[in-house]
């Protein structure tokens, strides 16, 4: 504590000479450099190939690749398929995406039914903290919009989707004030913007810091007001299809009795989010409890082709101490208002306003090579000079702008406008998924995916700010495709006769696995032969 301490006044004494200190953005070829060397997703160690299904050969992290081909756990269990619900719309996820799709398809005369693995809101949604990109201001446009996210998706990004995005996200920002969001205003009451990683100019809109937060509360309370029926403690196990593998209904799990309930519906759209409760590489998250990726392996058995599914955000700044912080963001909005990254010596090593994957790779380079900070616990981390930022606003634009951070760090007896917090990269979210074309449809039939779940919009790498435009637009699209598309069909019969082809395919690929996915809820117990292997 006490060398923590000494650290801290290094950062403390160059803070007035740092003020006026810019840091310079990193050419290209530099940046591939960096990026092949020290970010996760090119760690070759930490993937292999996908032995079977529509993407086999490909390589993803093995924590994926388990789930992919990992059994149901209907497989051999002779389940009932006598449905306990019949809909037109099953919408499974109660985060941002699911609640903006189910009252899209209600808008549109639907029958919904809406399940979730925990309770409505209980998603990364709510864990947004930085805001929402939009173009709205005179000197922006979508095209600009459009052009700054394919630079920071290393120009992967589906340019369909993306268009769509940029496109549409004036009016999905107009919906959400109709709604009922208090989005943060200036001066003269109009809507406020700041500038975000990666973004050529500000068109972040914010709540704060609890812009998700904000969100969420707005579409829970809308979906509350409608006629819609929720299951919640109900995880999807498995999804349903006829002869032809068109999706017909799914298969849910209710945790507090451990019940199954058939739910026959016309179209299904996945909302599950995304996946960081898997840990992948080891990696703390800053996911919500549930998310555990559900949506791959499920529509991945149905025959789904799935995209980037080889690659993964890891947020530049989630709190490396305290210990019980781990984590945790300290949101990209913070370093838009001038906080620095510094190294154990006290230096900037990096231009804070890159983007992510860049930012998180210089932080990771810091510690290896070691000039980064050592906790008492073992772990690593670099300085996020916090004060500076009320020194180059203003007194108090800490506490004004960013009282969730505020109120976090208190919990520890750490004030951020004294003393800079101790941040490594976390993982932070699924870029990649299930393909979906511009009204959210997967490659089966009458099977959709919005949100985090979903794969192309973002690439091999997400603007800040673009997962809630995402969640809003794509939302309201599934959910407005999904009824009309029910609006004309009829139920398909409920089988699981998918299963039955995937199981062949791995068996005849010699897969053994006793992997069972869906994960559903991640495993924390350390167990006795853990204990003791490490003690």
């Amino acid at each position: 504590m006490d060398d923590l301490k000494k650290l801290q006044k290094t950062v403390a004494d160059s803070r007035k000479t740092r003020k006026d200190q810019t840091f310079p953005i990193l050419p290209a070829e530099e940046k591939n450099g960096l990026l092949k060397k020290y970010h996760p997703d090119y760690r070759e160690d930490a993937y292999r190939p996908v032995r079977v299904g529509p993407n086999a050969g490909e390589k993803t992290v093995r924590e994926i690749a388990d789930l992919l081909e990992g059994q149901s756990t209907l497989w051999g269990r002779g389940a009932s398929l006598q449905p306990d619900h019949t809909v037109d719309v099953l919408v499974i996820g109660g985060g941002g995406a699911g609640c903006t799709t189910a009252l899209s398809a209600l808008a549109e005369g639907a029958s919904v039914l809406l399940a979730t693995k925990l309770r409505v809101g209980d998603a990364n949604t709510v864990m947004a903290e930085g805001g929402m990109q939009v173009a709205i201001q005179p000197e922006d446009s979508p095209v600009r919009h459009y052009l700054d996210t394919m630079r920071g998706g290393h120009l992967k990004n589906d340019p369909q989707l993306l268009k769509t995005l940029v496109e549409e996200g004036p009016a999905a920002t107009q919906w959400l004030m109709e709604l009922g969001v208090l989005f943060d205003r200036d001066a003269q009451g109009n809507l406020g913007v700041r500038k975000g990683g990666g973004a050529s100019v500000p068109r972040l809109l914010s709540c704060k810091d609890y812009t998700g937060l904000e969100l969420m509360r707005v579409l829970k309370d809308a979906l509350l007001n409608e006629k819609v029926e929720i299951l919640e403690y109900s995880p999807i196990v498995e999804l349903l299809s006829d002869a032809k593998g068109s999706c017909t209904g799914a298969v849910m799990r209710n945790f507090d009795n451990d019940q199954l309930t058939t739910v026959a519906a016309k179209t299904v759209v996945l909302a599950t989010g995304g996946s960081g409760r898997l840990h992948i590489q080891g990696f703390p998250t800053s996911n919500h409890f549930g998310a555990t990726g559900d949506a791959f392996p499920l529509a991945y058995r149905m025959g789904a082709q799935l995209r980037f599914m080889d690659t993964f955000q890891y947020h530049p700044t989630g709190v490396s101490y305290p210990e019980a912080m781990a984590g945790l963001l300290v949101t990209e909005a913070m370093r838009s208002a001038g906080a620095q990254l510094l190294n154990a010596q006290g230096k900037r090593f990096v231009n804070e306003m890159d983007t992510r994957d860049v930012v998180a790779a210089a932080i990771i380079r810091e510690c290896r090579e070691g000039r980064g900070v050592t906790t008492q616990s073992g772990r690593s981390g670099i300085w996020l000079d916090t004060p500076i930022v009320d020194l180059l606003n203003g007194e108090g634009t800490l506490e004004k702008r960013f009282p969730n951070m505020m109120r976090q760090f208190s919990r520890y007896q750490i004030d951020i406008r004294e003393e800079p917090a101790l941040i490594y990269p976390t993982l932070h979210y699924q870029n990649g998924g299930v393909q979906i074309d511009v009204d959210c449809e997967s490659t089966v039939q009458n099977l959709f995916v919005a949100g985090e779940a979903s794969g192309g919009v973002h690439g091999r790498n997400r603007l800040m700010g673009n997962s809630l435009l995402d969640i809003i637009v794509f939302g309201k699209r599934a959910g407005r495709a999904a009824a009309q598309r029910a609006a004309k069909a009829l139920q398909g019969k409920l089988t699981l006769d998918h299963l039955k082809r995937f199981q062949t395919e791995v068996e005849k690929a010699g897969v053994d696995t006793q992997a069972v996915s869906p994960v559903l809820i991640p495993d924390y117990v350390r167990r006795q032969e853990e204990v003791q292997s490490s003690s």
